[in-house]
């Protein structure tokens, strides 16, 4: 765990020597574990390097409350065309973006928005790829917060499980969003809007951190 530590805390402050803006040092602070951020984007497209972040939604979590009143919602003004079968999803049009924040702009919020807190998604690898596309040109870093992923914390619930042991042992373990909200008995919103979806994760955190979980 010694050693652990401190490969993270090298690895930090090697990247922290790389921030080209100083005015975002701050990410590099020491965790602030009293609160996490939910957060979800909406994209062009599904391509780690070709997509453009069209919406951003975070919420800040503190205990076993989701902060609705400190939330980030934005619509970004994407340089990459909207695809077809991604308006098709999020419903999205590019007149509806055409008002949206530049990228750094928008990222920028969200940076100073999350700070150094944690951060919860679902399939969160793919939203912290998105902005990791707009920060490593522009601040030479990627994302140093920690990364919690619900779908993650729902596998090791049902590992936990006994009554789902033979499902476990097949490899049949049901990772979609829809049968996760469905097993912890959670409200499903209209998907695929960023509000929405990172809202949905938050209780989906809520319910999987909760005593007992």
């Amino acid at each position: 765990m010694r050693e652990f530590l401190h490969r993270s805390i090298y690895y930090r402050a090697r990247s922290r020597a790389r921030l080209r803006d100083p005015a975002y040092a701050f990410l590099f602070e020491p965790e602030y574990s009293a609160e996490a951020v939910v957060f979800d984007t909406e994209t062009t497209g599904l391509s780690r390097r070709h997509s453009d972040i069209i919406s951003l939604a975070a919420i800040r979590i503190r205990g076993n409350r989701l902060l609705l009143s400190q939330r980030l919602e934005l619509l970004v003004r994407p340089s990459a065309a909207i695809e077809h079968a991604a308006v098709a999803v999020h419903g999205l049009r590019p007149m509806d973006v055409a008002d949206g924040l530049p990228a750094r702009e928008a990222v920028g919020r969200f940076l100073r928005f999350i700070g150094t807190r944690p951060l919860v998604g679902y399939y969160l690898e793919f939203d912290i790829a998105m902005i990791n596309r707009v920060i490593r040109p522009w601040l030479g870093v990627s994302l140093p917060n920690r990364a919690i992923e619900v779908s993650a914390l729902y596998y090791d619930r049902v590992m936990r499980d006994r009554s789902t042991r033979e499902a476990l042992y097949t490899g049949t373990v049901d990772l979609s969003f829809t049968r996760i909200l469905a097993d912890l008995d959670l409200p499903a919103l209209p998907a695929h809007d960023a509000l929405n979806d990172a809202l949905m994760t938050g209780l989906i955190y809520l319910k999987l951190t909760a005593p007992g979980g």
